[in-house]
Order: C-alpha cells, then sequence, then structure tokens
C-alpha cells in the first residue's frame, strides 16, 4: 500500500496561477504609470509575487512524503521516505501489530496509529479525515485477516 498526499496543483497550474496573480496584480500600476509612486509601490508587489511563488513551491516540496506499508504473513513494515533526512522504518509480526484510531486527542482528527514491541508510529497524518477512517478500516480487516490464518 502506498500513501501520499494529494497534490491539487500540477506544474501547468502552477505556471497559470503565477502568471494569473502576475497579471492581476500588474493593473493597478497602469493608472501609476510615469509617476514616481510607479517606483515607490513596485518592489511591494513584487516581494507579493515572490513571496507566493515562494510559500507554494516550499508547500510542494514538503508535501513529497510517500509511505509504504507492505503487509505478508511473517512481517509488517512501514517505511516513511520524508522530505528531509533518511527513510525511516517500523517492523513487527502482523499478530502482534495494532491499528488504532485515535478520535481526537492526536494532531488531527480521527489519527491513525500502528502499535507493537511498545513503539507507536503514525500513518496516513497527510490524508483527510474520510480517508483515515478508511485506511483504520482497510488496515484492521486485513490484520484480522492474517491473524485468522
Amino acid at each position: 500500500m502506498h500513501l501520499w498526499p494529494h497534490q491539487s496543483l500540477t506544474p501547468d497550474g502552477f505556471s497559470n496561477f503565477m502568471l494569473g496573480f502576475f497579471a492581476l496584480a500588474v493593473i493597478p500600476f497602469f493608472g501609476l504609470l510615469g509617476t514616481s509612486l510607479l517606483w515607490a509601490l513596485l518592489p511591494f508587489m513584487l516581494a507579493a509575487v515572490g513571496g507566493i511563488w515562494f510559500a507554494i513551491r516550499r508547500n510542494n516540496r514538503d508535501r513529497q512524503i510517500l509511505e509504504i506499508l507492505t503487509l505478508s504473513p511473517d512481517a509488517l513494515t512501514l517505511r516513511r521516505h520524508n522530505t528531509k533526512g533518511p527513510p525511516q522504518d517500523w517492523q513487527e509480526n502482523p499478530y502482534w501489530a495494532r491499528v488504532t484510531l485515535h478520535r481526537d486527542g492526536g494532531p488531527v482528527p480521527f489519527y491513525v496509529t500502528l502499535s507493537g514491541r511498545g513503539r507507536e508510529v503514525e500513518i496516513g497524518a497527510f490524508l483527510s479525515e474520510d480517508e483515515r477512517k478508511a485506511l483504520h478500516a482497510e488496515l484492521s480487516d486485513r490484520l484480522a485477516q492474517l491473524a485468522q490464518g
């Protein structure tokens, strides 16, 4: 099972958004052509365009998370590829692994964790609330099937 955050803005969508934002931000400047006020306001408009560009690019980089869950009769393995740093691994015998849905008290509502051997790891925190509920149900079913043999 591969889990990753939803990416709604494609590279073409990013380019179109930035072009549209710049075009709309320039419209008020047409009335200032030939005045010194244009040069006083221009750095602020360019700073706003640069700030939006930086924020969207940063958000895109931060959402490049991938979680790979491998479930076999012998092992349950979760590998999380973060945007920075090395991948994080967690492994447990599926018979002893427990999946828990925390309705509140976590960083997000309906927070899903896997636990075993005294260690608890999150899974799918970047998913929507409904997707986390479905993830919990599917993982619970799969672990129950493995426990029954």
